[in-house]
């Protein structure tokens, strides 16, 4: 038996702006966008993990509106679960991820217990790692 990660919510305030982070910046291409009841998904992949997806929807989509507005209070917060990407190449991703215009929180490192990593926040104020393996 096998069992992987088919996707992964994303919420973010404006599903459009957050394109311009996880599309234009990060590198993934857009696979579905679906519509229903003024709202949108926009489903995104990389080419590089072909099976796994990742949803960006807004607070309140497909959600009541006590879950949606408890929802987008966390998301202002900062505080909702972060998102760990992995790279091959951490100082070029950087760089382009950097001349976005992407809020910077940690530059490139090398952490103690083993990846060189950098942190920033999406246009949303998600907090999204990228790690590179450390060389062996």
């Amino acid at each position: 038996m096998t069992i992987s990660l088919q996707y992964c919510n994303i919420t973010v305030n404006d599903t459009d702006e957050a394109l311009g982070f996880y599309r234009d910046a990060l590198g993934f291409e857009v696979r579905n966008d679906v519509a229903s009841e003024g709202f949108h998904w926009i489903t995104l992949g990389s080419p590089a993990q072909p099976g796994l997806e990742l949803v960006l929807s807004v607070p309140h989509a497909g959600r009541s509106q006590a879950d949606g507005d408890t929802l987008q209070e966390l998301l202002v917060k900062g505080v909702l679960p972060q998102l760990v990407f992995r790279t091959d190449d951490l100082d070029a991703t950087f760089e382009k991820v950097r001349a976005s215009g992407a809020e910077v929180m940690q530059e490139p490192i090398d952490q103690p217990w083993g990846p060189r990593d950098c942190a920033f926040r999406d246009p949303s104020g998600n907090l999204v790692r990228i790690a590179q393996a450390p060389k062996a």
